[in-house]
């Protein structure tokens, strides 16, 4: 089973750019989107073969959650039942027989952190709901959970330590989430390896000088590692200042 994550930066602007070409090659069991940034609509994608679930947010151009699975999950839940966090329609819940699968795009704690303490709500709300979805069976939460979590997860450590995305606060919620009986599939296939991100700034063609920060994941039930065939981040892919991720899961079915 291949699972893909990918947030788009906007879906109708990354439609413009070869997403559909994306879409038929790398030909995913699941495909996860974040921030899609438009309402329900505003765009008209016929993907057969695929059931597709949306959660658009409230305020316009702004933030939302999609996923396309070619099986039809036996339950589906949006938000994670706090209302201040599911008008910006940032997850999706798909439950099929062998797992949850969680669409996550976490708030970004913003320039001076204006948002952190809304943000560290979020992360702590939803370990709580993984929790009880792990208590009936294994759960994989994958999206932008906008961290970098060590310092080999990001190019410039020391510059960023108090910055948005690398704060010892949001960087203590993802040991949590690990210590809860989680793992990071990305660093369970590579625990040592820098140099890999899926995330580059705009400016300063930091994507071409490889100046970036790993903050899109894949994180799954710790049980589910004899599971685990691969773990991947598809840098070759344009469209967005983020690029897809990947887990390859055996003995898993939808």
């Amino acid at each position: 089973m291949k699972l893909v994550s990918w947030n788009v930066n906007g879906l109708r602007a990354v439609m413009k750019k070869g997403f559909m070409d994306f879409f038929e090659t790398v030909d995913a069991d699941i495909l996860c989107l974040q921030e899609i940034k438009l309402q329900e609509g505003q765009i008209d994608l016929e993907l057969p073969g695929y059931h597709t679930y949306w959660n658009y947010a409230e305020k316009k151009g702004y933030s939302g959650t999609a996923v396309f699975a070619k099986q039809r999950p036996l339950s589906v839940q949006y938000g994670v039942g706090l209302e201040e966090h599911d008008s910006e329609g940032r997850l999706i819940t798909l439950e099929f027989a062998d797992f949850y699968l969680v669409n996550s795009y976490t708030p970004n704690s913003q320039h001076g952190l204006l948002r952190l303490s809304y943000r560290l709500l979020w992360e702590d709300k939803l370990l709580s709901y993984l929790q009880q979805l792990d208590l009936e069976k294994p759960v994989i939460l994958c999206g932008d959970l906008n961290v970098a979590h060590q310092e080999i997860d990001l190019k410039n450590p020391k510059a960023n330590k108090k910055n948005s995305g690398f704060t010892p606060e949001e960087r203590g919620k993802i040991d949590r989430f690990l210590d809860s009986g989680f793992v990071d599939t990305f660093r369970y296939f590579h625990p040592e390896e820098g140099g890999h991100y899926s995330w580059w700034s705009y400016r300063s063609n930091c994507r071409e000088k490889n100046v970036g920060w790993r903050i899109d994941y894949f994180i799954a039930s710790s049980r589910l590692t004899s599971n685990m065939k691969s773990a991947s981040i598809h840098t070759d892919v344009y469209g967005s200042d983020h690029c897809p991720v990947e887990l390859k899961l055996n003995g898993v079915g939808a």
